[in-house]
C-alpha cells in the first residue's frame, strides 16, 4: 500500500509540474503576442509560353529583386536557366513599363556571372541573363547530334526567351527600349543578334567580343572551344588534377564543324562563317540607326575611356 500510495504521488507531482508548465508556456505567450515571420521574397508569376516549359521546383530566388527561372524547350537538350534582375522600382510602381538589356554571358560563363558585376544591373531598367551554354555561341549549330543534342541557341533567345520576357514583365515592347550587350563570346552574340534582328533591338554593346570571323584567331578561339582544348590542358595540369570539377572548361567535346561548319576557306566550305561575321560590309550594313558601343579591355592596367567615333552611331573605347 505504501507503494502504491508513494506512485500515486509521484504522479500527481508530475501532473502539477506539467500543468505549471503548460500554463506558463500559454501567458508567455499571450505576452509576447504573435510570432512575427519573416515574409518571403516575392517574385512575379510567369505563364509558360513561346516553347518554353518552366519547371517550377527549380525556381531560384535571391532576393524581390532577382531570381532566375529553369525552362526547358525542344530547341536545346536539358533543362536551362533565365535570370532576371528587376529594378527596385517594379512591384511599388505597378503601371510602369521598363526597357530591358539582355545580357549574354561569356564561353564557359553561366547566367551568375551578371551577379559579380553591379554595372550589369540598374534600377532604371529590366535585366535579363539568358543561359547561352559553355560553348554556344549563340548559333543555331549545324550538327544537332552531337554529345549536347539539340543546340538552337539563336532561336531559344530571339524566338523563345525575348517574346516569353515581354509576355511576363511589364516591359516596353520595341527595338528603342530593348538593348543586347555580351562578354567575349557574348560580345559576338550581342552583335550578331543586332545584325540578325534590327527589329528587336536599337542598343548593342560588344565588349571585348569576338566579333570578327575573318580573323583566324577568332576562328580558332571558336575551334577551340568546340574541342574543349583548355579543359584538357586543365585536366592534364599537375596543379589542378581532374575530377574536382575545376576542369569543365567548355563542356564535352564536339566536332571542330558541329557549330558554323568547316572553318577553312575552300571551296566556300567556311559560307556560314561568313555570312554571320559581324564584321562583315554586308551584316554592319543592318545596323543602320542602332546605337552601337564597342569595348575592349586593356591587360596592363591602362583605362579605356569613352570616346566617340566619326562613325554615326558607333562608340569605339581604345586602350590609352
Amino acid at each position: 500500500m505504501g507503494v502504491t500510495l508513494l506512485g500515486s504521488l509521484a504522479r500527481t507531482r508530475a501532473q502539477a509540474k506539467a500543468t505549471v508548465a503548460t500554463t506558463a508556456a500559454i501567458l508567455l505567450t499571450a505576452l509576447a503576442g504573435p510570432v512575427a515571420q519573416a515574409d518571403a521574397p516575392q517574385i512575379p508569376s510567369f505563364t509558360d509560353g513561346y516553347g518554353l516549359t518552366q519547371v517550377p521546383q527549380a525556381v531560384e530566388v535571391h532576393s524581390d529583386t532577382d531570381f532566375t527561372l529553369t525552362v526547358t524547350t525542344g530547341m536545346l537538350s536539358g533543362s536551362h536557366k533565365i535570370r532576371v534582375f528587376l529594378p527596385a522600382g517594379y512591384t511599388s510602381d505597378p503601371d510602369k513599363r521598363w526597357p530591358v538589356a539582355y545580357f549574354l554571358h561569356g564561353g564557359g560563363g553561366t547566367v551568375d556571372d551578371a551577379a559579380a558585376a553591379p554595372a550589369l544591373r540598374s534600377n532604371s531598367m529590366i535585366t535579363v541573363v539568358p543561359d547561352g551554354g559553355l560553348k554556344g555561341w549563340y548559333a543555331d549549330w549545324v550538327m544537332q547530334n552531337t554529345a549536347l543534342g539539340a543546340a538552337n541557341w539563336e532561336s531559344f533567345h530571339l524566338n523563345q526567351v525575348v517574346p516569353f520576357i515581354d509576355a511576363n514583365l511589364r516591359t516596353v515592347p520595341d527595338r528603342g527600349h530593348r538593348a543586347v550587350l555580351g562578354l567575349s563570346m557574348g560580345g559576338y552574340g550581342a552583335l550578331h543578334y543586332a545584325e540578325a534582328r534590327p527589329d528587336l533591338f536599337g542598343h548593342v554593346a560588344s565588349l571585348s567580343g569576338g566579333i570578327d570571323f575573318g580573323m583566324a584567331e577568332i576562328r580558332g578561339t571558336v575551334v577551340a572551344t568546340e574541342l574543349n582544348l583548355t579543359g584538357a590542358v586543365c585536366a592534364a595540369s599537375t596543379s589542378t588534377p581532374s575530377g574536382t570539377g575545376q576542369c569543365t572548361g567548355h563542356g564535352a567535346y564536339v566536332d571542330s564543324d558541329a557549330i558554323f561548319g568547316s572553318p577553312y576557306p575552300v571551296f566556300n566550305a567556311d559560307r556560314i562563317w561568313n555570312s554571320v561575321n559581324p564584321a562583315s560590309t554586308t551584316n554592319l550594313a543592318k545596323l543602320s540607326g542602332t546605337r552601337i558601343e564597342l569595348y575592349s579591355g586593356c591587360d596592363d592596367g591602362r583605362v579605356a575611356p569613352a570616346a566617340p567615333d566619326s562613325y554615326s552611331g558607333w562608340l569605339l573605347v581604345p586602350c590609352v
